[in-house]
């Protein structure tokens, strides 16, 4: 095992991961923006170096600020977290060819799925369920009006190069499709340098669902379950939960089954997830994307399976045998994880400011992973997540009247957050129930 990582990320998934190296003695560097100076991640890394100014293109972004700051530590290793460098096969690359071992899957494997139609030929041929869809760039309104008319409206359009929801839209006709791909293709090229378009077959009433997946040192891809990630706005995710209510026990293998098979595909070593739409009428799934790195909402993995996702990183990376028996991972209870952000909870708009109280919740199956404190301030620079609320219970039942205790139990002052909407959604009929699927915050959010 290596003896010290750079974590080359901020608040809560710096905190996150630089907990799980303290535990394992791994010394841990912090990388912060002058914006993030006063964050607790930075006074919990054993050493921290500022890398730049707010603006993450000057920071977070900058490739070679990092790798000097590793250099500069001695940093052995550079874990990258979620977002900003994680899924960048380029930074990948340049971490190993300054010597330094990368937390995460094979260059190779990170381009390869972040090119969402490379990856769906690729997955199409190692026989994973996809949805009808373009298997080239669609270049222009004339070719996406053709590629519609082929596979049938709805369609879906979306940045071939992109993730997070941006761009995403929906057309059910030829007039819906003509300004969903402009609104894509410009925001593909100002968020991702790319202007390709993907379009596929839009799933009506369907439940997004995740499998996690886990390629080995001896290269044995292991699938630990999946995550119910249907509560979204504007097509990103607020709410997740494990095992998924509208899953069945035929379903849920195939999906696992399917989600090795994708790793296996590209010989993924590390922690990743194969993302799905599931058909709930049909009782069908298909491949969605396929995301190389930890997500946000991995702690339900976590809580149902006892097992740190971020230590079976460092020993991949290490080239380590995991920490548990593969042949024994049995998931116990279910778990929710609620974001909790700096936002309205009616509109959803960002809402950044000082946090002038700050009280988490506690007791019996409560984890709370924050990034901020009070006397901080949620700057607009940056996602506004502030922390995520996770929860685990025997049942469902249990796991949901825990939320709703724990939400009610949440003090935050200063910057709005969206509490009061995840008291709104623990107590909803629909979300009780478990039949819902991803138009449900629209539907709660309906006048």
């Amino acid at each position: 095992m290596f003896e010290s990582v750079l974590v080359a990320n901020r608040a809560e998934i710096a905190r996150r991961v630089i907990r799980t190296g303290h535990r394992m003695g791994i010394r841990t560097v912090a990388v912060y923006s002058e914006a993030d100076a006063d964050l607790p991640y930075v006074g919990e890394a054993d050493e921290a170096v500022a890398i730049g100014p707010a603006a993450p293109a000057k920071s977070y972004l900058d490739a070679s600020a990092i790798i000097d700051a590793a250099r500069k530590t001695g940093a052995a290793a550079v874990h990258p977290g979620y977002g900003f460098l994680a899924e960048n096969a380029d930074f990948a690359r340049q971490v190993l060819d300054a010597g330094l071992v990368w937390v995460g899957p094979d260059p190779a494997a990170i381009e390869q799925m972040g090119d969402k139609i490379q990856a769906r030929n690729l997955m199409e041929q190692a026989g994973v369920p996809v949805s009808p869809g373009s298997r080239e760039p669609v270049a222009d309104v004339a070719a996406a009006l053709a590629e519609a008319d082929r596979i049938g409206y709805p369609v879906m359009v979306k940045a071939a190069a992109g993730g997070g929801g941006i761009g995403m839209g929906v057309a059910a006709d030829a007039a819906g499709l003509a300004a969903a791909f402009e609104t894509a293709r410009s925001r593909a090229e100002r968020f991702f340098s790319s202007p390709e378009i993907l379009i596929e077959r839009f799933v009506e009433r369907a439940r997004h669902v995740e499998v996690q997946i886990l390629g080995l040192a001896d290269g044995r891809v292991l699938a630990l379950g999946e995550r119910d990630c249907s509560v979204q706005r504007r097509h990103q995710k607020v709410a997740e939960e494990t095992p998924s209510p509208g899953v069945s026990g035929g379903l849920r293998e195939q999906m696992l089954t399917a989600a090795v098979r994708a790793g296996q595909a590209v010989g993924y070593r590390g922690a990743g997830t194969v993302e799905c739409l599931v058909d709930a009428a049909a009782g069908s799934f298909v491949f969605l994307e396929m995301n190389t790195r930890l997500q946000v909402e991995h702690p339900v993995t976590e809580l149902v399976t006892g097992i740190d996702l971020v230590e079976q990183q460092f020993l991949v990376a290490a080239g380590e045998p995991p920490s548990f028996d593969p042949d024994a991972v049995s998931p116990a209870g279910h778990a929710l994880e609620l974001r909790v952000y700096a936002e309205d909870p009616v509109r959803f708009l960002p809402g950044p400011g000082r946090i002038t109280e700050w009280e988490e919740p506690s007791g019996e199956g409560v984890r709370v992973d924050a990034g901020y404190r009070a006397g901080n301030t949620v700057t607009p620079f940056y996602d506004p997540l502030l922390a995520k609320l996770c929860v685990h219970g025997a049942d469902r039942g249990q796991a949901i009247e825990r939320a709703r205790e724990a939400v009610a139990a949440f003090r935050v002052a200063g910057p709005k957050t969206n509490l009061l909407f995840h008291a709104e959604l623990l107590a909803s009929a629909e979300f009780t129930s478990g039949d819902y699927d991803t138009s449900l915050v629209s539907k709660l959010r309906q006048p």
